[in-house]
């Protein structure tokens, strides 16, 4: 992969990580006009280190959440900081059941799949538009909550539904005040990307060479900047509740995409 195409994959994977139009299904999309002709493995590899920099940029701009998240865990105290972090721990378990599972099917998935991420992204749409036109509401997450939000983003492990898109929406089709859906659909992901990177240390499946190296840590450096930047972007978007702009992108790209797989 050229160091070019890496600054590319890595700032769309850093802007749509966290603007609900789907960073799997863009980064796909993106390695098909680029023509990036890596191996399975290599594609995969490169696609979680750009995840693991953008769950930096979660960890950097909500570092006092998960300050006092963790030090209250420590303190073997209940409050309501403990019940977030017990409720962000419940939201993990529908997408690691799936990543465990069904791995090897997933990774089926991230190869170019064109007409899949089409038709994602235009799901992805539908629950823009939806939760673009929900009424505001005071709730704040539940354990039920958690688990239904949770349940969502194991369905967005597929390329071309946002992971944000479908997890924020989700938690404003409950009725829970877009400030904590934002803030808790940023948290519930971390512990997530950084677990399946864990995982996959121990597994020797995140070995690279020479000659991918610095790509990755260049396609790394891009996804975090960029990363750092939507985040703050998507927060105040969601309070303004301006999605509606995000969802005929996603039928636009979405529409392409499907036309293009029967075109070609």
């Amino acid at each position: 992969m050229e160091i070019i195409d890496a600054i590319i994959l890595g700032i769309i994977q850093g802007l749509t990580e966290f603007l609900p139009v789907s960073s799997s299904g863009h980064l796909e999309l993106a390695k098909a006009i680029l023509g990036d002709d890596s191996v399975k493995e290599e594609s995969m590899l490169f696609t979680v280190v750009l995840h693991a920099a953008t769950a930096l940029s979660t960890i950097v701009i909500f570092r006092k959440d998960i300050y006092f998240i963790l030090k209250n865990l420590l303190k073997f105290e209940w409050n309501e900081d403990t019940a977030f972090s017990f409720k962000i721990i419940l939201s993990m378990i529908p997408a690691a059941f799936v990543g465990m599972f069904f791995n090897d099917e997933l990774e089926a998935l991230f190869n170019k799949q064109i007409l899949l991420v089409g038709s994602m992204l235009i799901v992805t749409a539908i629950l823009l538009i939806m939760a673009d036109k929900a009424k505001n509401t005071e709730k704040n997450v539940t354990f039920f909550h958690a688990l239904v939000i949770g349940i969502s983003q194991a369905i967005a492990i597929l390329p071309g539904i946002s992971r944000s898109g479908a997890t924020i929406s989700t938690s404003v089709l409950l009725g829970i005040d877009r400030d904590r859906a934002a803030r808790f659909s940023f948290l519930m992901v971390v512990p997530l990307i950084l677990g399946k990177m864990a995982k996959d240390v121990m597994d020797g499946a995140l070995t690279t060479s020479d000659d991918t190296f610095v790509p990755l840590m260049v396609g790394f450096l891009a996804a975090f900047i960029s990363g750092l930047i939507a985040c703050h972007w998507m927060i105040a978007l969601v309070k303004r509740s301006n999605l509606s702009y995000f969802a005929i992108y996603c039928l636009a790209v979405g529409g392409g995409s499907v036309l293009y797989t029967f075109l070609v």
